[in-house]
């Protein structure tokens, strides 16, 4: 079967999205380190370990989904069923994560994009022809 339009656009966007967070998710591994080792030494031990390390663990996770970034977008853009469910969690997880920010007192505007992405995504997703490109139906 051909590989709907809309799948390919996902696919591309989010083998963008995956590079470009493998590049953030590196520069916040070093950048923490270093914070770590520059606050250590300005301000105390305590203050640079706690700042370097939530850095460095903030990289680690950005690593974590740019990986799961890369992995739906080769899945998609071979139409793998794995993909469609990866695609789904995904997706889920995107929702779950901004109504959590906006019930844990973030601005609703500033998380309403997301929302709304990741409601059409989920959406299309769902669409008969895209399950059934990915042999889900």
């Amino acid at each position: 079967m051909q590989r709907p339009m809309g799948v390919t656009i996902l696919a591309v966007l989010a083998a963008i999205g995956g590079v470009l967070g493998l590049c953030g998710s590196l520069a916040l591994v070093g950048l923490g380190s270093l914070l770590g080792g520059v606050l250590a030494s300005v301000v105390g031990p305590g203050v640079g370990l706690a700042a370097g390390g939530l850095a460095v663990l903030g990289g680690g996770l950005l690593l974590l989904v740019s990986v799961l970034n890369l992995a739906f977008a080769y899945g998609a853009w071979n139409l793998q069923s794995w993909a469609w469910m990866l695609g789904v969690v995904a997706q889920v997880l995107a929702l779950v994560s901004a109504v959590l920010s906006i019930f844990g007192g973030d601005s609703v505007g500033n998380h309403l994009v997301s929302v709304a992405i990741a409601g059409i995504i989920l959406y299309y997703l769902n669409t008969p022809d895209v399950k059934r490109a990915f042999g889900r139906v």
